[in-house]
């Protein structure tokens, strides 16, 4: 899921240019990237222990060159995964490295946690720019329908939710992408968004009809 991982694999190509002569790569670069990768696909399928132990084998791997901010984009990558799942919880590990975090993941703490501001805008991944900088809630909404990759996809929408700007279209734009990923987690979430605002609506077969796709989502063998 090379997708997972923008702002790492960022950094670390960076660092590997400054080297020149096209250096081997480092073991700890391969062993963080593809924990955190499965790490990342382990939690989008709902499964915490998985994704625990294989984000301590990305924390150690990246520990062991002592580069804060490598470790900052890596708590900030899982922060992510957690917003594109509805889970809005702080960005603990972010928040105790904050202190030397980059204006730009500053940025993205904040986009994630839904208060990006203008400046911010700017400073974030280039997918996410438009979403933070729209001037309306359809415009973000537009934004964000536009985006290709899945998982920055569903962590748009969240951010847009999160600030209670996502519209219908987002919500059910956001249920397809999880359902078309197989991501278990997030599509619960999303389905759940859906059948409370269906209720709310006062749309009692719709909310029952999403509540019966949910209880199917939820079965294990």
């Amino acid at each position: 899921m090379k997708t997972t991982a923008p702002l790492i694999a960022a950094a670390m190509a960076v660092m590997l240019a400054a080297c020149g002569n096209n250096p081997p790569v480092p073991d700890w670069q391969m062993n963080a990237q593809s924990a955190i990768e499965r790490s990342t696909a382990a939690y989008l399928s709902g499964n915490a222990r998985v994704e625990q132990a294989e984000y301590q084998r990305a924390r150690e791997a990246l520990g062991s060159t002592g580069k804060v901010d490598l470790i900052i984009r890596a708590e900030l990558i899982r922060c992510a995964a957690r917003v594109a799942s509805l889970v809005f919880e702080d960005c603990a590990g972010f928040d105790k490295l904050a202190a030397d975090a980059s204006p730009a993941d500053r940025a993205y703490a904040a986009y994630l946690s839904g208060r990006a501001s203008a400046a911010d805008a700017a400073l974030l991944p280039a997918q996410h720019q438009p979403v933070a900088a729209a001037a309306s809630d359809t415009a973000a909404a537009a934004a964000t329908q536009a985006i290709t990759d899945p998982l920055s996809k569903l962590v748009a929408s969240g951010v847009l939710l999160r600030a209670n700007k996502a519209t219908p279209a987002v919500l059910a734009d956001a249920v397809e992408t999880a359902s078309t990923q197989g991501w278990r987690r997030p599509l619960l979430a999303w389905l759940g968004v859906q059948a409370m605002r269906a209720g709310q609506a006062g749309d009692a077969a719709e909310a029952q009809r999403i509540k019966r796709r949910i209880d199917l989502v939820s079965e294990r063998p």
